[in-house]
């Protein structure tokens, strides 16, 4: 597969989705992904563990910076994902860090993550914290039922898309990282 890299399996993810089940509240308290204008993200619900400090659809697309959100402090089962993650790939930043849940029967419409310098710096990871046969990930020409327990990196800069056909929630832990030197560091 060109699209897809499967990085493991068998992720102990039990703990955060337990606490991601017993947190309902922190869904949805950011809707940026959601509610621009024809956005692909319209059927999916967020919770932001890091972001960029001003979340604005002008600035998200070019801020490399980002912040933690009190979602992080109040999912610190979380941590240890994110981190034993940046340390298999050998990453040194740590970029966007989100929980996404997409109903059954929903969609997240062919897009490309290309919006800006934040999308060329950044690489995308999937750990799967709920994912059953059905929920199909769609990108190139190349599909995949990404499972619970598995981490992926996938080509976020080709079309992409994601049907729910299963019969639950499709819950993924997204986490951008940067590996090797800053940009800066290469052009001196």
């Amino acid at each position: 597969m060109r699209n897809f890299f499967k990085l493991a399996e068998n992720i102990h993810v039990g703990p955060l989705l337990h606490d991601v089940q017993t947190n309902y509240a922190l869904w949805s308290t950011q809707t940026l992904r959601q509610t621009f204008e024809r956005s692909p993200h319209a059927d999916v619900e967020d919770i932001w563990l890091r972001f960029n400090a001003a979340a604005s659809l002008e600035t998200c697309g070019d801020d490399l910076e980002c912040v933690d959100y009190p979602a992080f402090a109040a999912l610190p089962s979380a941590r240890p994902l994110v981190f034993n993650l940046m340390r298999h790939v050998e990453a040194d930043r740590l970029g966007r860090v989100m929980i996404t849940k997409l109903a059954p029967g929903k969609t997240i419409a062919r897009h490309r993550d290309v919006l800006g310098e934040y999308a060329l710096y950044y690489t995308r990871y999937h750990v799967v914290l709920q994912g059953l046969p059905g929920a199909l990930f769609h990108c190139g020409d190349e599909t995949v039922t990404m499972q619970t327990g598995e981490a992926y990196w996938f080509n976020a800069h080709k079309d992409h898309e994601v049907v729910n056909n299963s019969s639950d929630d499709r819950v993924h832990l997204i986490i951008d990282l940067r590996r090797g030197p800053p940009r800066e560091a290469l052009l001196s």
